[in-house]
C-alpha cells in the first residue's frame, strides 16, 4: 500500500474546538496524513508562513481577533505569498465569497461541511494542482536554461573552432619538418590535448538537456565528463 502524502496545512483559526475538530476529521482521512499547524490571528499567521518554507495549504477562518481573515489574506498576497489559501465560513455568505474570491482565494468551505468527506478531499485537490503547479514552473525554468546554454554553447564552439583549425595546420606543417624525438612527443601532445577539446566541443553541440553539476557555492557548472 502506497504510503500518504504528507501535507502541511497552517489553520488560521481562533476557537479551540474548531481546531480540534477540524485535527480530528482530517486525521480520520485515509488519502492523506495532514501536519496540522494552529495559529490563532493574522499576524502569527504571516510571520509562521514567512519562516517556514514548508506549508502546503493555508485555512483561514474569517472572524479571527484584531485583523480578520480577509485582510490577513491581503496582506499575504502583497507579500506575494503563494501558498493556495481555503477560506473558512460559517455560512454561505455570498459576497464574502465573491470578495475573497477577487482576491486569489482558492476555495471556501463552510464549517458544516468539515465533517464531510469533501473537506479533506478540496485541501487534497488544492495541494496536488499546486504541486503540478510547481512541476511545470521547474520545467519552463530548466527550459529557459537549456535554451540559454544552448545559446552560449554555439557562440563559444564558433569561436574556439577557427584557432583549433589553425593550430592543427601549424602542428601538421611542424610534424613535417621536425625530426627531433622531443619535438614530436611535444607535438603529439598538442594534438592530443587538441583532440580533447574537440571532443568537448562534441559534447557540448550535442547538448539536449541541463546537465550541470554543483561546482563551489551556488555555482553550477556543465557536465561534459
Amino acid at each position: 500500500m502506497p504510503t500518504p502524502r504528507r501535507i502541511q496545512l497552517l489553520f488560521v483559526e481562533d476557537a479551540p474546538d474548531t481546531v480540534r475538530l477540524v485535527e480530528t476529521y482530517l486525521a480520520r482521512y485515509e488519502g492523506a496524513s495532514f501536519e496540522l499547524i494552529w495559529k490563532d490571528n493574522g499576524p502569527a499567521a504571516i510571520r509562521e508562513i514567512e519562516s517556514n518554507p514548508d506549508i502546503d495549504l493555508i485555512l483561514m477562518d474569517y472572524f479571527l481577533p484584531g485583523i480578520n481573515g480577509l485582510e490577513t489574506t491581503r496582506q499575504l498576497l502583497e507579500r506575494n505569498c503563494t501558498i493556495p489559501i481555503v477560506f473558512l465560513t460559517v455560512n454561505k455568505d455570498m459576497d464574502l465569497v465573491v470578495e475573497v474570491m477577487k482576491l486569489g482565494v482558492r476555495d471556501y468551505i463552510i464549517k458544516d461541511d468539515i465533517t464531510s468527506h469533501v473537506f479533506p478531499q478540496t485541501l487534497v485537490a488544492l495541494y496536488e494542482k499546486r504541486r503540478l503547479q510547481v512541476e511545470v514552473e521547474e520545467l519552463e525554468i530548466r527550459r529557459s536554461r537549456l535554451e540559454a546554454m544552448q545559446e552560449m554553447v554555439v557562440t563559444i564552439t564558433n569561436e574556439i573552432a577557427m584557432p583549433l583549425e589553425a593550430m592543427k595546420g601549424v602542428i601538421r606543417e611542424l610534424g613535417e619538418h621536425a625530426h627531433a624525438e622531443k619535438a614530436q612527443r611535444y607535438l603529439s601532445l598538442i594534438g592530443e590535448n587538441i583532440t580533447r577539446i574537440e571532443g568537448k566541443i562534441e559534447k557540448l553541440k550535442n547538448l539536449r538537456e541541463d546537465k550541470t553539476v554543483q561546482y563551489i557555492k551556488d555555482i553550477r557548472m556543465i557536465d561534459l565528463s
